[in-house]
């Protein structure tokens, strides 16, 4: 089915054509349309039109009035102030608009008119270190900013650049070689958390070793030479740590409800064939060069507080290779290899100079043009309840699982407390989709670059903007759906509609439009807030329009259920598109 033009996008034409037709140079002029308390939509485009031909802006915006159609979409048009014009929709409109977006598996969201092909690079874990709470946000971010792409119909290539390389795993193979059954899967299993207990145990062990013992030291920097010449054994047993690393990464991502394939992993490793390659590029082409030993990029407006440069290191002046060498490597993968048109990166917002530094560095290198955009997605900090990077009271960083865990918990409480005639085994299910939607929803519903504090009690309140209430809001139109048995959902835009109808409907005709919004500026918060507005919406519906109960005959329930319906079905896909589950029950 084709896309469902919006009640604000139908408008907006009419009004553009009025506006044309009062003014005839004026072809192009913005109607400058927008909601309004005042009316269901204002439109201020008048003023400025009035101004560039001064024309007296009241007179025009009446010229305006009197090329507007006089049909079943406008039911009402006012002058206002100085030049404003109040439009009202029909209820009519509104029940019809709504029907066409019913009638479409995609609620009348249409596809981009030109998919492109983006990879994302989001969540990073490290490979036999355990996640924790720094790595949240960018998993949730990413996996959010995956899922509307997709289903907008752009082609999205995931990357996990994992941790995998790098001097400290000639310490970890070393230990294996000498300890050959550290990571045996006794009866313990293979289930991540015991993943991450052995993985702890090799790595606890190895650094106590390496740090006491010279001989093994030298033993393990060697084993950093035999991995990078790509040894055999050495790769075999480096290949074990990554795959234990795995179960334990899949245990959390099942967690968390994101999807991670093997397909997607391409870590830091992956790029390690292209380095030398990448620094003769760079240096053959001028764009970098040897400084102190180092091989270095330079840029005019990166200078440090006293004056002095700051370069992007790409290779160390012992040889070594930095984050910069992999990222650049990683580039000329992305869009020479997989031909991509868009690069996004979702990492903290401590990497901002860096990745400044290495998109200029492509750019001037030829590896980013005019046709490819690479972005930065920078996301602020997971703070405690003391405005402090969230530790735990001695100070550590927060493991993921437990906050994860912890989460679930608390989330059970609440539901054992409302939801009396829930089974112990649908508490648990439904605790861990309404603990696992608090944490994503608090972290989604803050803009990205702000940092947010970390409150399980008010995630999981069944008040305010929490992921919680929109579930139960959801919930609750599921049971009156039940409820209602035989009578089905049809709409019917011959009735007139109350205003909290009113209010729920033109809430809901702004899905495709939020959708679009969230898809050109990358903010998963727009969509958040506009599902939250949405269960707002239906939350005064609910208070002041009986459903099954409708004075007005069957028809009346019937659109009502029809509106119920429909709200259910946008804060599904919506909060699908968050990656948050939503119950049928609570």
């Amino acid at each position: 089915m084709a896309s469902v033009p919006s009640l604000s996008a139908t408008i907006q034409q009419r009004v553009s054509a009025a506006l044309a037709a009062a003014v005839p140079s004026a072809a192009d002029a913005d109607p400058l349309l927008r909601r309004s308390d005042r009316a269901d939509f204002q439109a201020n485009g008048v003023l400025g039109l009035a101004k560039r031909n001064k024309a007296n802006p009241r007179e025009l915006a009446a010229q305006v009035v009197e090329h507007l159609p006089a049909d079943d979409m406008l039911a009402g048009i006012e002058v206002s102030g100085p030049g404003f014009l109040n439009l009202t929709v029909t209820d009519t409109a509104i029940i019809n608009t709504l029907a066409a977006r019913a009638d479409d598996d995609r609620l009348g969201v249409p596809h981009a008119e030109r998919p492109g092909r983006t990879v994302i690079d989001y969540s990073q874990p490290n490979v036999a270190k355990e996640m924790h709470v720094g790595h949240l946000r960018s998993t949730v971010i990413g996996d959010a900013i995956v899922r509307i792409l997709e289903f907008a119909g752009e082609t999205v290539i995931r990357r996990h650049h994992i941790g995998d390389w790098g001097t400290q795993f000639g310490m970890l193979i070393q230990y294996l070689i000498e300890h050959p059954h550290e990571l045996d899967h006794p009866s313990d299993g293979d289930s991540g958390e015991n993943a991450m207990s052995r993985l702890n145990r090799l790595y606890k062990a190895s650094r106590a070793l390496f740090d006491s013992d010279e001989e093994f030291k030298d033993r393990s920097r060697r084993r950093v030479v035999d991995l990078q010449a790509g040894d055999e054994q050495t790769l075999a047993l480096w290949h074990k740590i990554v795959d234990e690393s795995k179960i334990y990464f899949y245990s959390v991502y099942d967690k968390l409800a994101v999807e991670m394939r093997d397909e997607d992993i391409v870590g830091e490793s992956a790029y390690n064939d292209m380095l030398a390659e990448t620094c003769k590029l760079l240096e053959d082409s001028g764009v970098a060069v040897e400084s102190n030993g180092a091989l270095c990029v330079f840029f005019d407006d990166i200078k440090a507080k006293d004056g002095t440069p700051v370069p992007l290191i790409v290779r160390k002046a012992d040889g070594g290779y930095g984050y910069a060498a992999s990222d650049l490597s990683a580039i000329r993968d992305r869009t020479g290899n997989l031909h991509a048109d868009t690069l996004l990166y979702v990492v903290d917002a401590r990497q901002a100079l860096h990745f400044k530094m290495v998109f200029e560095t492509a750019r001037r290198a030829g590896w980013l043009t005019d046709e490819v955009t690479a972005k930065h997605l920078p996301f602020g900090t997971v703070l405690g309840k003391d405005g402090k990077p969230f530790k735990t009271r001695e100070g550590e960083t927060v493991r993921l699982v437990d906050l994860l865990d912890e989460a679930v918990d608390r989330a059970r409480a609440v539901i054992a407390d409302k939801s009396k005639d829930l089974t112990p085994e649908e508490i648990g299910e439904r605790a861990a989709q309404v603990g696992i939607g608090a944490v994503k929803y608090a972290d989604l519903s803050t803009s990205l670059t702000r940092d947010y504090t970390f409150d399980l009690d008010r995630m999981v309140s069944l008040n305010g903007d929490t992921s919680v209430y929109l579930q139960y809001a959801y919930a609750r139109i599921r049971s009156i759906i039940r409820k209602a048995g035989d009578v089905r959902p049809v709409p019917h835009p011959e009735l007139p509609l109350a205003p909290a109808e009113r209010q729920l409907g033109l809430a809901l005709d702004e899905f495709a439009e939020t959708l679009a919004s969230v898809r050109e500026t990358y903010e998963p918060h727009k969509l958040a807030s506009y599902l939250y507005g949405l269960s707002s919406a239906y939350t005064a519906f609910y208070e002041h329009c009986p459903v099954l109960k409708a004075e007005g005959g069957q028809a009346m329930v019937e659109n009502r259920l029809f509106l119920c319906d429909l709200t259910a079905r946008t804060l599904r896909q919506g909060m699908e598109l968050l990656g948050i589950q939503t119950p049928e029950r609570l």
